[in-house]
């Protein structure tokens, strides 16, 4: 049961080191022009300013954190004059009790974007800002610039002072606020509508010399907590096609001279950009799919780790769509709860990845939540939800008990059968009658030799499942327990939380029968939780699944106190157990 304990956990440890998240690549780009796009264009109308969105339309689902229907224009936008600009740059605050969001007119781009709710990893914690200011200022671009398939117009657009309406600096959710700008060539509008959700509601139009153009909105300038390790290495393009979600890491992002001028991936229902527990997603109006096209890149910049200059991948991304004269879109940024996720249109908790565990990870996860109501803390609600799972398996254990004394009372028998053909190599023939003769003591003695790892094999999904869990949501991150554990997400800093689930490991399997006969695979068990502890210590896992394995090893002494006072081992047994 210890070997396969520890095949497990280094597979889980393997897996997240080496093959976590494997890269998907992005489809080839496919360039569209006026004759594509309105090829591609979706049946229907999409709503416009002052339309609103009929019924079956936009997030059904009656929450007010889900996407907000777009509500009608209390007064139209400014007109935009042949030539419409401010002379400096002005800061506009949009707050709300989720967030507060920084506007600047200096091209009408997002300069912050922070989340009341949530700190970052610094010393001491800071409110978390998804925008990175040093790596937009290095690389020239900021959330929520324009993209234009002319380099010259994009700049001349991201570049330009910005009239505000309302001219307030500060605003107060829910509210609205206007960008418009024009050099007599160009003429561009932004349009935002906040409400008291993660979910902004974003209109934009670009013409040239009076006509619409292709236009794109962006992320730009990277995205996320940037105080964790390796902060842009966790950052990722996702996108959703045919139902499904689909992500593009950094490595597979090509630079943007590549990509050429007028290029994008059409027919996504979304697209947006992540790291571990954020998300900014860009969204169609409508549940309409394949209505969006997207186009992302990385970039590169300087900056210094560890006292050396090196240089960090900035992965970027732009949404566009089929609609020339407006695009209109929603934008989802904020934190990746499952359960917020879920009920948006489409629905995104696919962003939540539990992975192929997620039958068994979504349970718990949601069981997890249920007793974190009455136990306001994770780290005892981790410990409830362990003991729940152990008087499930406990008729299972006793059963892998029994199993395990009726293996040690034949135990010498099946070592005479064993001794009597250690003489012949594995590829011999005979081996095969030695099989035979251990399996009909056993067939004699009503044994099924896998039953007493029965208990373990039901443990190893739970503990996979508990693995992606902890490691992906939202509610986990930063979570205390008590003392020193601040975090369950993460490793135990000091590495106590192993070595006494080690200790733990060690007593349990001192108490319980062994089936095992030869000595070398009974020295070999007594040092599992030496091999076990040090795998945790070295390949450190996050804490709150050495919670929930201390814990079972915990439970799992008093139910074997209890086995072994209520359904001792034969006086053969305990001999063995000296030997």
């Amino acid at each position: 049961m210890l070997l396969a304990s520890v095949l497990s956990i280094a597979v889980i440890v393997l897996w997240n080191r080496f093959f976590n998240k494997p890269a998907v690549s992005p489809p080839a780009p496919q360039q569209q022009n006026p004759s594509v796009a309105n090829a591609n264009k979706p049946q229907g109308n999409l709503p416009g300013p002052g339309q609103i969105v009929p019924p079956g339309g936009v997030d059904q689902a009656p929450r007010q954190t889900s996407a907000a229907q777009p509500k009608p224009r209390t007064s139209a936008s400014p007109a935009i004059a042949r030539r419409t600009a401010d002379t400096q740059e002005h800061t506009i605050v949009v707050e709300s009790a989720l967030y507060r969001v920084e506007f600047s007119n200096l091209g009408a781009v997002v300069k912050s974007w922070k989340l009341k709710k949530y700190q970052d990893d610094a010393k001491p914690s800071r409110i978390l800002d998804l925008v990175h200011p040093e790596a937009a200022q290095q690389v020239g671009g900021w959330p929520f610039s324009i993209v234009l398939n002319e380099p010259q117009d994009e700049a001349a657009v991201n570049g330009g002072f910005y009239v505000v309406n309302p001219a307030s600096t500060q605003l107060t959710s829910p509210t609205e606020v206007d960008f418009v700008w024009g050099d007599g060539r160009l003429e561009v509008s932004k349009h935002f509508q906040f409400d008291n959700s993660y979910v902004v509601q974003i209109e934009t139009s670009v013409k040239l010399n009076g006509a619409p153009i292709t236009q794109g909105i962006a992320w730009r300038g990277g995205f996320g907590d940037n105080t964790i390790f390796n902060p842009a290495e966790r950052v990722q393009v996702i996108y959703g096609a045919n139902g499904k979600l689909e992500t593009v890491p950094y490595k597979k992002l090509v630079d943007p001279q590549k990509l050429g001028a007028g290029f994008w991936t059409t027919g996504n229902e979304y697209a947006g950009i992540e790291d571990q527990y954020f998300t900014a997603v860009f969204l169609p109006p409508t549940s309409t799919p394949g209505i969006l096209s997207a186009r992302y890149w990385v970039l590169q910049r300087d900056t210094v780790v560890d006292g050396k200059s090196v240089k960090e991948p900035v992965a970027e991304i732009a949404v566009s769509s089929s609609n020339l004269a407006q695009l209109a879109l929603r934008a989802y940024v904020g934190p990746k709860d499952y359960d917020e996720l879920k009920h948006m249109n489409p629905p995104l908790n696919a962003l939540v990845q539990f992975g192929w565990m997620e039958i068994i990870a979504d349970p718990l996860f949601h069981l997890l939540k249920w007793i974190h109501k009455y136990i306001p803390n994770y780290g005892w609600a981790i410990v409830i939800l362990t003991l729940a799972i152990n008087m499930v398996l406990y008729p299972l254990k006793v059963k892998s008990y029994r199993t395990s004394q009726r293996m040690q009372k034949v135990g010498p028998e099946i070592r005479q059968i064993q001794d009597r053909y250690k003489k012949y190599s594995m590829r011999d023939p005979r081996k095969a009658e030695m099989n035979k003769e251990v399996m009909a003591v056993y067939s004699r003695e009503g044994i099924n030799p896998a039953g007493g790892c029965l208990p373990m094999f039901l443990q190893m999904p739970i503990w996979f499942a508990l693995y992606r869990m902890l490691g992906t949501t939202i509610e986990l991150r930063h979570a205390p327990w008590f003392g020193w554990i601040h975090d369950l997400s993460a490793p135990d800093p000091y590495r106590i939380l192993p070595v006494i689930m080690g200790v733990s490991m060690y007593i349990m399997q001192r108490m319980t029968p062994m089936p095992a006969t030869d000595p070398a695979q009974q020295s070999m068990m007594k040092i599992m939780p030496i091999m076990f502890a040090g795998m945790f210590i070295v390949f450190p896992v996050s804490s709150g699944l050495v919670v929930y394995i201390l814990t079972s090893n915990l439970v799992g002494i008093a139910q074997q106190l209890h086995l072994n006072r209520h359904q001792p081992a034969s006086a053969q047994i305990q001999r063995g157990k000296k030997r």
